[in-house]
This record gives structure tokens, sequence and C-alpha cells, in this order.
């Protein structure tokens, strides 16, 4: 039974003046304090209908905090301008590690957070002793929940695959293809498949083919998929570049927010039309949403592409509040990450911070490696130095509004006289993407003028924020691990 928050605080309101009126009266007291907590019991109970599970990947508190300040200062102010995460009014820190290391990965992250259980580093569904687990989306499908997950990356990347794949390595790309599509989940949006197709030397049928055969509609961009929504009872949403080719792997990733991604793959435009398919077709539903570019840009050490992900990332947890605003009784917002990339530190000289240094980036390392690595292809005349400061200058504001010190010329000159030598070979290797060295200077020397610092290059141990609001949010304080969310959640649904 459920009672309205406004239909309660009359009833308590009538249970106190009758308590005082019954004051003398100890049976007649006892009785109204019984009615009184009974109130209070069935409104516990309310039932949830529609539950939103926000993953950062890559996303520690310093990376939250960046994102606030950053918008301070470009406001003018020192301090913080609150997104809508650190406004919710539950919070909490989890603990990320694996069971085979101090340091997760996103498989073993992402499957602790999925089905409340640790896992080994590179493995998908399974517990340590390579048992089968079953996650959260999966129970909730079973009991007739719509199921949908969203994320900026490829829709069999470890953090989505750890919601229905069960595989020990997390890069058997196509067998987690082969699963996402018996899944009979309602909804999927991301950058594709990483390999549609069989491994080399391998056969078998094409993945896209088989999500057709199983009742998945393909829909390339948000304006096919709207197109299609009425129609689809299922649907697998592709950015439109590379979303359905049959032969190739997928890219893998949206485009990074500082690369002027295109306005229909924010991460809020796709939450709402997710959102509003997920309600035509289902009387509940669950949604996991994935910032998969913060980890992404965390492992470049790029400072202006990290802040601008997450602020795509909180445009999600917007809309995801805008629908808790109208369906406060029934929704339960949760909002945490799976890991910290990057060892992020706010400060790394002289007691300042000058993040709106930033916005003077206007690519991604990515683009910027790929641009200087341009000028070293065969057909190409042989680079010179001003043809690099050019680059640096359109991407960077570098020797125009960001000032370049002697000390950092010198560095990017140094760089440039090193790429000439290897012929402009990658020489930096990041996780997803290897960078030639010059891009890694250019970027480090912003960030350093940001007064950004990292540790690492990869993921680290600290702790990531838990945040939420609505119907058990109340569980979701304190310190806790992240095998706890799934199941914390579980236990609001079943209230």
């Amino acid at each position: 039974m459920h009672i309205s928050g406004t239909k309660l605080l009359k009833i308590l309101h009538i249970c106190k003046n009758l308590c005082i009126f019954a004051a003398n009266f100890s049976n007649m007291k006892r009785f109204l304090y019984s009615l009184l907590f009974l109130c209070i019991g069935m409104t516990a109970s309310a039932e949830v209908k529609y539950v939103f599970y926000l993953i950062g990947d890559g996303m520690g508190p310093n990376q939250v905090l960046a994102a606030e300040m950053y918008l301070a200062e470009m406001d003018g102010n020192i301090g913080r301008k609150q997104l809508y995460m650190t406004g919710l009014p539950y919070s909490g820190q989890a603990a990320t590690f694996s069971a085979s290391n101090g340091i997760t990965d996103s498989a073993a992250a992402g499957t602790a957070l999925a089905t409340g259980s640790k896992t080994n580093n590179g493995t998908l569904g399974l517990n340590a002793d390579g048992d089968t687990l079953t996650t959260i989306a999966e129970n909730l499908k079973a009991q007739g929940w719509g199921v949908g997950l969203l994320t900026t990356v490829a829709i069999d990347h470890a953090t989505p695959a750890a919601f229905y794949a069960n595989v020990k390595k997390r890069d058997n790309y196509y067998e987690v293809g082969k699963q996402l599509v018996r899944t009979d989940f309602d909804f999927f949006g991301g950058a594709g498949l990483h390999r549609p197709v069989p491994p080399e030397g391998q056969t078998g049928p094409n993945v896209y083919n088989l999500a057709e055969e199983n009742g998945y509609t393909l829909a390339r961009g948000l304006k096919d998929a709207e197109s299609k929504r009425t129609e689809a009872k299922k649907l697998i949403l592709m950015q439109e570049n590379d979303a359905i080719d049959r032969r190739k792997k997928s890219s893998g990733n949206f485009p990074y927010m500082v690369d002027n991604r295109p306005e229909d793959l924010w991460l809020s435009n796709l939450t709402s039309f997710a959102i509003d398919f997920l309600q035509a077709h289902n009387d509940r539903f669950f949604l996991m949403i994935e910032g998969g570019m913060i980890d992404y840009a965390g492992h470049g050490r790029d400072g202006a592409a990290n802040i601008q992900e997450t602020i795509d990332f909180d445009g999600a947890v917007g809309v995801a509040l805008a629908f808790y605003q109208q369906h406060p009784d029934e929704t339960l917002i949760v909002v945490t990450a799976d890991h910290e990339t990057g060892g992020m530190a706010l400060g790394n000289s002289n007691y300042t911070l000058n993040l709106q240094q930033l916005q003077h980036q206007h690519c991604s390392a990515w683009t910027l490696s790929d641009d200087i690595g341009s000028l070293f292809k065969k057909d190409q005349k042989k680079p010179t130095w001003q043809a690099v400061r050019a680059i640096l200058e359109k991407r960077l504001d570098f020797y125009n509004g960001v000032s370049i010190s002697a000390e950092e010329d010198a560095k990017l000159q140094d760089a440039f006289r090193k790429a000439m030598k290897s012929k402009g070979k990658r020489s930096f290797r990041t996780m997803y993407k290897d960078l030639d060295a010059l891009c890694n200077t250019a970027i480090g020397i912003l960030n350093q003028q940001a007064k950004v610092g990292w540790t690492s290059y990869s993921h680290t141990a600290a702790p990531v924020p838990v945040f939420a609001i609505g119907q058990g949010a109340e569980q979701f304080t304190g310190w806790m691990d992240n095998t706890d969310i799934a199941p914390k959640i579980m236990n609001a649904v079943r209230r």
C-alpha cells in the first residue's frame, strides 16, 4: 500500500493532535502512536517502478570536483558550480578493488556493480571461481521490467557488457555481441559493436544480422531511431558514421564533446529518447547509463576532454532527475563510477588552480595527435616547425590566448625534433589510442598551466563517489563497497 507524501502529512498532523488530546489516556495514546508508525511504514513501502543506474566510467571524486570548479571559474567565480549529481540528497563513497587486484579494470568493476559480486580483472559476469552470475538487469527483466543500456562507447564494451555477458576475457567481443542479442533487453544505445564479425580465421554469423533475426530494429543516429521508434519492439541505436558496418569493427566510441560531438549524440538527448522508448513499451523500467569517454580522457591525461565528458554525463543525470520530479514516489536514481582513471589531482604547484585555462583546448588529444600526424604522411612535404606551430595555435590557442614561456617553447621544439627523427611514429601509448610525443607534450603544458596533475595513465584504487535520490536512496550513504550497490537497488525494488 502506498500513501502520497501530501496525504501522509495530513495523517501525521491528525495523529499528532489526537495524541495530544489523548495524553492522559494511555491506551488511546498507545493506539495512536501505533497508527503513526503504521503510516510511516506504508510510505516506506512505496513501489519503485523506475530505476536509473548512472555510471561515470573513470570518474573519481576529483573528476566531479574539477567539472564543478571549471564551471565556476568560467563564470568568474572561485569555488563550485554545482552539478546535478552533487545536488542529490544522499551520498557516499565506494571502494573498487577486484578479486584479483587492489586496482580493478572495467570488466571486474562493471561485474561488481551489475551483480554485487567481485571477480578477477578482465572477467565479465563470472565470479572468481568461474561460476555464472546473474545481473540486476537480468533479474528485473525476468520480473517483467523493461531494460535499457546506454553508453557513449561501444555497447559490447566492458561496462555495458557487464550487465548481460558471461565471458572470461572481456575482449572476446564477438562472443559478447552474440550474448547481447540473446538478452531480449528492450533498448541498447551506443557506438555500435567493436566486432560484429568473427575474428580472423573463424567463421560465424554477423552479429547485426543475428540482432535483426532476434527481433531488434537497428537505427543509425537519433533521427533514424525517432522514425523507427513506434514500430520497433526492441531497438539498437548507434551513431551514424559506422553504426551498421557489417564487415569491420566499430570505432568503439562517440566523438569527444571537445571535438564538437553532434548534438543528437549528447548523453542527455539519448537518455531522453531511451526513457520515452522504454516507457512506451513498459509499465516499469531499468536504465543503465554510462559516461564511457570520461575514462578514455583519463587514460590520455586529457584534462579538458575529461571535464567536458563529466559535464555531458551530468546532463544525463539532469534528465533522470527531471523524470524523478514527475514520478518521485516511484523512482530511484543512483549515480556512481566503476573506478577512477588517471589519478587526477587539482593543484600541482604554488597553491593555485587555473582550470579556466582549459577553455583554450578546442579538440581532444586524439584529434590533436591526428592533426600532427597528418604532417608526416608519405605524400606530404617534409614537416616544418611553422606547420606544427600553426596546428598548436589553432587547436590550443598557443602563442595567442595561451602564453608560452621560453622553457615551454623549448620543450615543444625538442619534441618536434624527436618526431622528425622518428618520422612521426607514435611513440606514446595510451589504453585506447597511440599518440605522438609532441601531442603529449603540448597537452601536458596546458594541463600544467591549468594546475591539473596526474599520477597514472591507467586506473587507480581511489574510491568513487555515490549519489542517490528517490525511494530507497537513504541506503546509499557512508563508506561502502562497489558490491553493495546492486543489492541495495534490488532491496529498494522489493520494498
